[in-house]
């Protein structure tokens, strides 16, 4: 019986040592900056930006603030939870406001080279370009 529990706790420790980062970060080049192009098929006249550093983490910078949120959804979903932002005011604050309002609504991100595309099923899409 011990070793019965010791080889299923050696697999399940095993098992956990090769999991795979499954977020976005484990697809995409962490070490890039994307950069927003469109919203929706429109230029985007404003700069923002969307990193994935670590696992289950993003940042970046809006166009009047810095923010960051967890994604909670493996790849190649997107799912993000409250966005905590810097609280300057600028020009783009309408912008800004496109942005997040956006940003929250994807539910889905692919890669391809040095592009980013985020969807959801409504036909919403942002574009991004990296950066590097």
């Amino acid at each position: 019986m011990k070793n019965t529990l010791l080889i299923t706790a050696t697999l399940a420790a095993l098992t956990l040592v090769g999991c795979k980062d499954e977020t976005i970060s484990g697809f995409a080049d962490r070490k890039a900056v994307w950069k927003l192009l469109e919203i929706d098929r429109k230029p985007f006249d404003a700069d923002a930006t969307i990193s994935f550093p670590k696992p289950g983490l993003i940042n970046g910078q809006a166009p009047c603030n810095t923010y960051s949120s967890e994604q909670k959804a493996p790849y190649p979903w997107f799912e993000i939870g409250p966005i905590a932002a810097t609280r300057m005011a600028c020009e783009d604050m309408d912008a800004e406001s496109n942005y997040f309002t956006a940003l929250t609504q994807m539910r889905q991100v692919e890669t391809s080279g040095d592009m980013l595309i985020m969807s959801n099923e409504a036909g919403r899409q942002m574009v991004f370009l990296a950066q590097r």
